[in-house]
């Protein structure tokens, strides 16, 4: 007869357990090790992660851990920080001809859409087609409005490329450290408007008298520019002079040359014009990709781009008008002069700024040694 442990006048009692086996009265089976018999919780849970973190078999899955970003050689300068240590030259490719592609596309769905939303809302009674045509030749502020929310599109073009096409921080396309240097900008923001405005003021004197007279509609293109033009500057800016002139200037050994041709496709991009235009557009975009070189960052050129759009637009629209700018298809060589005259003074304070401040000029990762230190 079996001997009972329990004490005089009570009935042994089966342990209580979830196991059925156990709760009929059997003996408890014997605990498998952690390999065999896993982590689990409660039924439709798993500490190891959730559902679907083991297999049919019984085996744990590998975690599945999303790739950490890549970063650039440790001393490179700006326009090679897409040389990564597993660059592959059909990425740049790749990036630059889906970026172009995607700025014609958006530029212009983003466009027809915001006019085609102004009209509905507050020009409906009229023949929208005439409504198009006006506002497409800023004679009406949505159109303005229109094309620099067009144009602003290229920031997430942009962002988009590095992240999924390169696998970088979008934060690489503003300066060698990764960021905004803000100190830096404001200064040349500053210089800017000296700079840019005097020569400005040179070239109109040259040209005569000029008669200063608000043109119909002026305040409500004044919130327009004022609102979204720096937007739609530094939108080009981080564009062409930082995801293409990393693009292309990755596939060469020298910077030099995707400096040109960022400064090329900038200039061509830029619609119809005639050879001084053309130049004058071409010395804008080279002498703010050379800027963005020496200095580590777009800071300058976004600073000279937004005080050139932003005076250029309110002074036509104290003088002549702004859509006789949007219409400007051709221009004299003394215009071309002045206005790259105007750009190369800036270029040259802005670098006098920076031996001031000493901007970083090369990329510094942090605990790494070489030729990028963090100035």
């Amino acid at each position: 007869m079996a001997r009972s442990d329990n004490p005089p006048g009570k009935q042994s009692r089966p342990d209580r357990s979830g196991n059925p086996a156990v709760r009929a009265g059997q003996p408890k089976p014997e605990p498998r090790p952690p390999s065999a018999q896993g982590s689990r919780g409660p039924r439709g849970s798993n500490k190891s992660g959730g559902r679907g973190s083991r297999s049919a078999a019984g085996r744990p899955r590998p975690a599945t851990v999303a790739p950490e970003p890549m970063l650039p050689l440790n001393g490179v300068a700006y326009p090679q920080i897409l040389r990564t240590q597993d660059y592959a030259p059909w990425r740049s490719i790749v990036g630059v001809l889906m970026g172009l592609s995607f700025f014609v596309l958006l530029t212009n769905l983003i466009s027809q859409l915001v006019v085609f939303v102004s009209w509905a809302l507050f020009a409906s009674g009229e023949v929208y087609r005439d409504y198009f045509t006006a506002a497409y030749a800023f004679e009406r502020p949505s159109g303005m409005l229109a094309a620099n929310l067009g144009i602003a599109t290229l920031i997430p073009v942009a962002c988009v490329l590095m992240m999924l096409l390169h696998r970088m921080k979008p934060s690489w396309l503003l300066s060698v450290p990764a960021r905004v240097r803000w100190p830096y900008f404001w200064a040349c923001l500053g210089v800017a408007v000296i700079a840019l405005n005097g020569v400005l003021a040179l070239s109109m004197l040259a040209h005569g008298s000029t008669t200063f007279a608000l043109q119909p509609g002026f305040w409500g293109f004044l919130v327009v520019i004022l609102l979204t033009s720096p937007i739609q500057a530094a939108a080009e800016e981080f564009f062409f002079r930082g995801y293409l002139l990393q693009a292309l200037g990755s596939l060469f050994a020298q910077p030099w040359i995707g400096i040109v041709l960022s400064a090329g496709v900038f200039a061509f991009f830029h619609g119809a014009q005639n050879l001084p235009l053309f130049i004058d557009r071409f010395a804008f975009g080279l002498l703010a990709a050379v800027l963005v070189w020496r200095t580590g960052g777009i800071e300058a050129g976004v600073a000279a781009h937004v005080v050139n759009n932003v005076f250029a637009y309110v002074i036509a629209g104290l003088t002549t008008s702004i859509a006789a700018v949007k219409a400007i298809r051709e221009i004299g060589w003394l215009d071309a002069v002045f206005d790259v005259g105007g750009f190369a003074v800036f270029g040259a304070l802005a670098l006098l700024v920076a031996v001031k401040l000493k901007p970083a000029t090369r990329v510094a990762l942090p605990g790494a040694s070489g030729p990028g230190s963090q100035a």
